[in-house]
């Protein structure tokens, strides 16, 4: 008899390890998978911009140049050669590195072409040197949180979001 137990006992032990065996461990938790295109993106950052007409808006005097450039880029955007336009909007850059509206151009090729890091930092320039107010500046605040949500940065998403409210300023009235 004292054979028995022990040969029961194997055949227990042998019967929960097979059992456990069928037992799956849970499965891994997948994160949800964004399916926003640059696109959709760039669609939800003309949106934060709004309307321009009730707001002071102040357009520095430009260079011919720049303005060929910036005019060539917008066709080849519209024509949908990304890559030209980037290199147009460069070529811009180049004559003048400190034009917040330029930057903000590109920023927005570099979102169009999922090119998430440097869309954020050409925007990120573009609030350094341009107007705390306005479209343009809702525009640069909305391509940072477009950038971020693209890159899974909700809560950074979250922060440049509120700051797109700190770039409307309402009229004066005037009686």
């Amino acid at each position: 008899m004292s054979f028995r137990f022990p040969r029961v006992s194997l055949l227990v032990l042998a019967l929960s390890a097979s059992l456990a065996a069928c037992v799956s461990a849970p499965p891994p938790v997948v994160a949800p998978v964004d399916t926003t295109t640059p696109a959709q993106r760039m669609a939800a950052v003309e949106a934060a911009a709004g309307p321009d007409d009730k707001e002071l808006s102040v357009a520095p005097l430009r260079d011919p140049q720049v303005d060929d450039l910036r005019q060539s880029a917008h066709a080849q955007r519209q024509a949908g050669d990304l890559a030209a336009a980037a290199a147009h909007l460069d070529q811009a850059l180049g004559l003048v590195a400190e034009d917040p509206a330029v930057l903000q151009e590109r920023a927005e090729i570099a979102l169009l072409q999922g090119q998430w890091a440097p869309a954020e930092q050409f925007a990120q320039q573009a609030i350094q040197l341009g107007s705390k107010t306005g479209p343009l500046c809702r525009r640069h605040w909305a391509t940072i949180e477009q950038s971020r949500l693209a890159r899974g940065e909700q809560e950074n998403a979250v922060s440049a979001r509120a700051q797109i409210a700190s770039c409307t300023v309402p009229p004066i009235m005037r009686y």
